[in-house]
């Protein structure tokens, strides 16, 4: 079942910026590989229970543990993995990793409870919205690559860089992907389209849509996306395309991936800051 759940996860990317900002600082050591499989046992245990929380029968072209087996199975799944991945962080000599960690999947947790508490309500704000992301995407991004850089030897002010680095990338990387939703190609994604809107999820086209259009013709979108799901995405989208929401949306997205940018300006050149660069278009560039 473990080994099931694992495929779940895809590019590997917390890891990866993990090690990646460790290199870009210094030189990696054996606690680097423990942290690496602690930030992605604690990124997968989120993509479980998530998939519950979505009723998802797939991930990445593979069935899911709560489809597969069952919701219970998926909850004490992710449950393990988390406990897992406390017990693993540890083992290391300083507790400092089990603290930075613990207060990541807390915030995870919180940005998830934002987004499930404001399913259907149409009002939320930008910085509301900007709350949810940094907690359910940016967080772990951030704290895998202030752990990297911290464990190099990194200074404070370097180890400040790079977890705004990891932020602004993860930032990005969930604009993209509600960018994505309305506007990809279903075999790009890898999931049908729509699925935000159809959960009652207002990502920041949406809230764009919102603020720019006059007031009766936004009660005209309300009853649209209150109204039966597989209708949303249709009824939507006309208004989507007379807006600036998708332009606004890929300008918003670049501006955190030229953010995420500009705080490498700390580093030195060297092959693993060219990646940690390459790592922030792609996150972006990829998707439009």
């Amino acid at each position: 079942m473990l080994q099931h759940g694992t495929q779940l996860g895809g590019k590997r990317l917390r890891p990866a910026l993990l090690l990646l900002s460790g290199i870009a600082v210094g030189s990696l050591g054996p606690d680097h590989i423990v942290l690496g499989s602690v930030v992605e046992m604690v990124h997968t245990a989120t993509l479980i229970h998530d998939d519950v929380l979505d009723e998802a029968e797939t991930r990445r072209h593979v069935a899911t543990i709560n489809a597969r087996w069952n919701e219970h199975t998926s909850i004490l799944v992710g449950d393990y993995l988390f406990a897992q991945s406390f017990r693993l962080a540890a083992t290391l000599s300083s507790t400092e990793a089990c603290r930075m960690v613990g207060e990541a999947a807390r915030l995870v947790c919180e940005g998830e409870l934002r987004q499930v508490l404001a399913r259907d309500v149409l009002n939320i704000s930008e910085e509301d919205y900007f709350a949810m992301i940094r907690g359910k995407t940016a967080e772990l991004c951030r704290v895998a690559c202030e752990l990297g850089a911290k464990y190099s030897g990194g200074t404070e002010a370097t180890v400040e860089a790079m977890g705004c680095y990891g932020d602004s990338l993860g930032v990005a990387f969930q604009i993209a992907d509600d960018f994505l939703d309305l506007w990809g190609d279903d075999s790009t994604v890898g999931k049908t389209l729509g699925t935000d809107i159809g959960q009652g999820k207002m990502t920041l086209p949406l809230i764009r849509l919102r603020e720019t259009v006059p007031a009766p013709q936004w009660n005209e979108i309300c009853k649209i996306l209150t109204g039966p799901v597989d209708d949303r995405l249709a009824g939507a989208m006309p208004f989507l395309q007379k807006s600036d929401a998708r332009l606004y949306t890929q300008r918003v997205a670049e501006s955190f991936k030229e953010r995420a940018i500009r705080s490498l300006d700390c580093l030195p050149e060297s092959e693993a800051k060219r990646s940690l660069v390459k790592l922030a278009q792609f996150s972006v560039d990829r998707r439009f």
